[in-house]
């Protein structure tokens, strides 16, 4: 080595320790890193549950994706705070069912009012059944479509469903019941032997 070189691996700074800040900044990385993965699994796990029932309540698979993804983008935005919760699940419905109410109400503008109940279908097959159900269903009011899905497809308790969508446990039995006799009536004889 000449004079004019420095020895880039000698000197005291080679066995300096990392400072404070250098240590604090690595901490937070690997916390970052673990949250974040954390929160893959998550949305791993419960992605095709909350698509699932976005659909239900809107009919369309590709808004049922950006409602999803809202659902997750405001979780994300509060992981730090909730990934230690209890029930993540529950909480996850609750931000996706806020966001169907919002997207509702943004376009309720766009709604049509009809002037008469529609033709009870009459099922034939079971894919008759289903498209007949859904048509149904979209006829409720949202609050109710909620109940009716949180309830009967996704089978959540009576408690559970008043804590998602943040109305009494009496409020979701007489909406459930009114919602089912609409459905009944709507479909007729062929719903209530099913």
């Amino acid at each position: 080595m000449t004079s004019g070189q420095l020895d880039v691996h000698a000197g005291p700074s080679a066995d300096r320790q990392p400072g404070p800040l250098a240590r604090w900044g690595l901490a937070r990385r690997r916390e970052r890193s673990s949250r974040d993965e954390d929160f893959s699994a998550f949305v791993a796990a419960a992605a095709p549950r909350l698509r699932r029932t976005a659909y239900l309540m809107c009919r369309d698979w590709h808004l049922a994706q950006d409602l999803t993804q809202i659902t997750f983008a405001k979780m994300y935005a509060s992981w730090s705070r909730i990934r230690e919760s209890a029930n993540l699940e529950a909480y996850s419905r609750r931000v996706l069912m806020n966001a169907v109410f919002d997207q509702r109400r943004r376009h309720s503008d766009s709604e049509v009012v009809c002037d008469r109940l529609p033709e009870r279908p009459e099922p034939a097959t079971e894919t008759d059944l289903h498209v007949a159900l859904m048509t149904a269903l979209a006829t409720l009011p949202i609050r109710d479509q909620a109940i009716v899905v949180l309830r009967h497809w996704e089978d959540q308790s009576v408690a559970t469903v008043a804590e998602i969508l943040g109305i009494s446990t009496s409020a979701v039995k007489m909406r459930d019941a009114r919602a089912l006799r609409r459905i009944r009536a709507l479909l007729g004889e062929d719903f209530a032997g099913n």
